[in-house]
């Protein structure tokens, strides 16, 4: 979990989990409805990294934590243990492309069940040293029951897949779970000759499957919902689970367990057509050189179900897990060459820290807290991570056991393969060699602060000076009406600046309207905020009102919707203004840039009555 220890922290500093008794979260931040707020220290949680700021006022605890605040909920109602949801207990959800669900579905699935899957893996590369060593031989009972965790987990893996994907399909975890055991048992997996209502069944493999009940799960999601609304309330409880059993089971066996292993086993030749055609050094080089831009994208578990596939069928992984190895120890070196080539003590502490974190397999806050900042980093892991996987291809490393990093290298050696060791040790040094050397030729670039101690640019002398830049933007009004200052705002997180530099509008007619060409990147579904991005990457948050998330899209009608392409001018929602003000609420909207820092100035307008296509802010590249 990236957001793991900022979430603890936040939740010890609110009063711990018996003090929470819920969490909702808008465009940039958590609100907390907290039984006890004296409980909360919220001086202290203010200086937390990863916390803008803290607002309590009559309407929530709200802990301002940035754009990226949907993730950091996503894991904090996960630990709580608490539903999932946003201001709108009825929000509803943003369509998504049917690949990318499917893509988001199977990475989110994967990532609780990473847990035990590591500690089976790396179990694994100990035995496999204890072997070679001497210490225990394959026949004693230590090896054997040590061995016997490694392969319950693989067996059972069903069962911890239906657990982890059930929740977020709609359908109950402990039925799911019942569903998965039904079918890892030893009358139905790989068993011959079976057949139900008279139909004859396939005989097929359930156990260290994965596909076939994640397809199971979803239908029993689907299931759960028509029965829920068609069956009468108090026979729910007791009519529902056996129909869900009794349905669930025969179609997964007649439809989802063939289906699932067809589509495991394309995937097997699809990626052997690649290995046959074009070699696996290629497919090895390129992910260890284009991980971190996967971690980014969220689909770093990705290649967990296609190594799992590897293993299941051939016995051993020839592309995924050394390469994501390969690739961690680059995202490492990088960071070392950075360390070795900074200059000040606060960057030293930060390349260290998270260099190390890499060396252990965990990479991203080395991706979120300095590449993404930094980009060249990037580059480095292409290159060093590129030239370890190319060599690992080359030679053919396999992983016999589903494990990554520096601690599971022992288990290349499994079934006395030592060369096969050998060669993974020399990729994994060329990677780190390689890419700290890249980074430490690369450079550390200037931050924009670093230029703006030396030289202070008023909005004048920015504008004067524009052929030094590369462009300006300009920012149209999105609605008519009188114009206020940032600092004027009524709300602490925008009014320090915390989110971005903008200004505000108080409106005089119900239309609001792009200020830019650009695509609209989210629309919160209470309707009060949209978020809009330039071709540039210029990052556009546009919050109508001020606390009007609590109306739940009340008085508000938005008529674009995420993906849409939208020009200067064009209509995105009309308002009931009036209605907002009959509500007690601040009618201001709101319009910040929140990747400020990307640019060298966020100039806003100084008139004091603004109408369609009047200047709203420019911004300084």
């Amino acid at each position: 979990m990236i957001y793991q220890n900022l979430n603890e922290t936040i939740i010890q500093l609110v009063g711990g989990k018996e003090n929470i008794q819920a969490v909702v979260h808008c465009m940039t931040r958590l609100r907390f409805t907290l039984k006890d707020r004296s409980k909360a220290k919220t001086e202290e949680l203010k200086n937390v990294d990863g916390v803008i700021d803290v607002v309590s006022n009559n309407v929530a605890y709200q802990v301002i934590i940035g754009t990226h605040v949907n993730e950091v909920h996503a894991e904090l109602v996960s630990m709580l243990g608490i539903n999932p949801t946003t201001d709108s207990s009825q929000a509803a959800k943003e369509k998504k492309h049917p690949l990318k669900a499917m893509l988001d579905l199977v990475s989110e699935t994967m990532t609780p069940v990473i847990e035990p899957i590591i500690a089976s893996g790396l179990l694994a590369g100990f035995l496999s040293l204890f072997t070679i060593t001497g210490v225990l031989s394959e026949e004693s009972p230590t090896y054997i029951l040590l061995n016997s965790i490694r392969e319950a987990v693989f067996f059972f893996l069903p069962i911890l897949i239906a657990m982890s994907c059930a929740k977020r399909l709609k359908a109950s975890p402990y039925l799911a779970v019942a569903l998965a055991a039904t079918l890892v048992s030893t009358s139905i997996n790989g068993v011959a000759g079976l057949s139900i209502f008279g139909i004859s069944l396939p005989q097929t493999t359930y156990a260290n499957s994965f596909i076939p009940i994640i397809l199971a799960v979803w239908f029993m999601g689907h299931l759960t919902t028509f029965l829920n609304k068609y069956i009468p309330k108090f026979l729910h409880y007791f009519l529902n689970p056996v129909l869900i059993m009794v349905i669930c089971l025969p179609v997964t066996l007649l439809l989802f367990g063939p289906i699932g292993i067809w589509i495991g086993d394309g995937i097997g030749l699809l990626f052997k057509l690649l290995m046959d055609t074009f070699g696996s050094w290629i497919v090895v080089m390129l992910y260890a050189a284009f991980q971190p831009f996967l971690i980014m994208l969220g689909a770093g578990n990705f290649m967990m179900p296609l190594a799992l596939n590897f293993v299941n069928e051939m016995g051993y992984d020839p592309i995924f897990l050394a390469a994501a190895t390969i690739s961690d120890l680059a995202v490492a070196g990088a960071m070392l060459g950075y360390f070795l080539r900074a200059k000040e003590s606060k960057q030293k502490q930060l390349f260290g820290t998270v260099s190390f974190s890499a060396l252990m397999g965990v990479t991203e806050p080395a991706i979120y807290g300095a590449f993404i900042k930094y980009r060249r980093p990037f580059i480095a892991v292409m290159i060093g991570g590129g030239l370890g996987g190319l060599f690992a291809g080359l030679m053919n490393v396999k992983t016999y056991s589903i494990v990554w990093g520096l601690m599971g290298l022992p288990s290349y050696a499994q079934n006395q393969d030592f060369s096969n060791l050998i060669f993974m040790v020399i990729a994994v040094l060329i990677a780190f060699i390689g890419a700290a050397v890249s980074a430490y030729i690369l450079g550390i670039p200037e931050t924009n602060t670093a230029k703006n101690e030396e030289e202070t640019f008023s909005e004048e002398t920015a504008l004067e000076k524009e052929g030094t830049f590369a462009k300006k933007l300009t920012l149209q009004s999105v609605a008519k009406g009188e114009l206020v200052q940032l600092a004027d705002i009524k709300d602490q997180a925008f009014s320090t600046g915390a989110l971005g530099k903008g200004i505000g509008i108080i409106p005089s007619t119900s239309e609001v309207v792009s200020p830019v060409d650009g695509e609209v990147t989210v629309v919160f579904p209470t309707k009060h905020a949209i978020g809009i991005q330039t071709k540039d990457g210029v990052e556009i948050l546009i919050h109508i009102g001020v606390d009007t998330v609590e109306l739940d899209g009340t008085y508000f009608d938005t008529i674009v919707q995420p993906g849409d392409k939208v020009k200067s001018g064009q209509l995105l929602a009309t308002v009931d203004f009036d209605g907002l003000k009959k509500e007690g609420y601040d009618t201001t909207i709101i319009v910040v840039i929140t990747n400020t820092t990307d640019y060298l100035d966020v100039i806003p307008a100084i008139h004091e009555k603004l109408v369609l296509n009047d200047e709203m802010v420019t911004i300084v590249f």
